[in-house]
């Protein structure tokens, strides 16, 4: 395969890529949709060994989830590329064999953006269809997470979660709610990410370690970046990375999709980190 001609800052842009996902599907095995950046990234590179590992680990990611009719599509991209590769003709078999005792799984009912948006053009459907129907901005399921939880008390929630006013449109970024937690002294940043990371399932990103495309921000509603604080920071083939500090905001992710036709992929980060960004987005 030969290797796409690259300038040296998209060469070098590629390589940080895949440095920092890399670091974060080795804790979180069946992130598919890191996996993905990285195989894109790869196979920009012209890396085609690490291209067709990925894939596999991309099958193996969708396993872990259930997902058999994903996971035969990935190993079949693999068999069009290598089709003597013995292991995947093994997975198959060994999916077609599970399949036939397969049982339906039941639904989270913490929904997060993972599950929700990572698909644009249905999300912009829901825009349309659910316009005149209570704003679904997470509050439940952070309430569910941290309250319910016993984590912190109900108190300590209202006080600070914010109601935001989609009339009005903010001129600097809405402080997210686990970092009034933290400047409350009422629970760790730290925690708080890793807490959210795990419930849903989002993968987590240090932002102050990537090289953010301010252009790309700029390219989206800043009443909704700010509203919200999210920030769409990098471009992969069909896909937007975003990032944000509450990953069950949908109205976020609806009000976002209605300005792309990209799919979009989340990641949970640091507060502190997307507000920096985007002040600079949005002077």
């Amino acid at each position: 395969m030969a290797t796409p001609t690259l300038n040296p800052g998209e060469e070098a842009q590629l390589l940080q890529t895949i440095e920092m996902f890399e670091v974060i599907v080795q804790s979180q095995s069946s992130d598919t949709q890191s996996l993905e950046i990285l195989k894109e990234a790869y196979s920009k590179l012209g890396r085609e060994d690490d291209v067709i590992n990925t894939s596999k680990r991309i099958a193996q990611g969708y396993l872990q989830q259930g997902q058999l009719s994903s996971a035969i599509l990935e190993y079949e991209t693999v068999l069009q590329r290598r089709p003597e590769d013995a292991d995947v003709r093994a997975a198959l078999r060994q999916i077609e064999d599970k399949a036939s005792s397969a049982v339906v799984q039941p639904a989270n009912d913490a929904v997060s953006l993972a599950s929700v948006s990572s698909d644009t053009t249905i999300s912009r459907r829901k825009v349309r269809t659910t316009a005149t129907e209570e704003v679904d901005d997470g509050r439940k399921t952070m309430y569910k997470i941290f309250v319910e939880s016993k984590i912190i008390t109900a108190g300590d929630f209202d006080l600070c979660w914010r109601n935001v006013d989609l009339a009005v449109a903010p001129t600097d970024p809405v402080e997210p709610f686990i970092q009034t937690l933290h400047e409350k002294g009422i629970l760790l940043i730290d925690k708080s990410l890793r807490l959210l990371s795990d419930k849903s399932r989002v993968a987590y990103l240090p932002l102050d370690r990537y090289d953010v495309e301010m252009d790309l921000a700029r390219g989206f509603p800043s009443d909704v970046c700010r509203r919200w604080c999210v920030l769409p920071f990098d471009r992969m083939s069909k896909a937007i990375l975003v990032a944000t500090a509450n990953p069950f905001n949908q109205q976020a992710a609806k009000e976002l999709a209605e300005a792309t036709t990209h799919r979009l992929l989340w990641y949970v980060t640091p507060p502190n980190d997307i507000v920096a960004n985007l002040r600079k987005a949005f002077r």
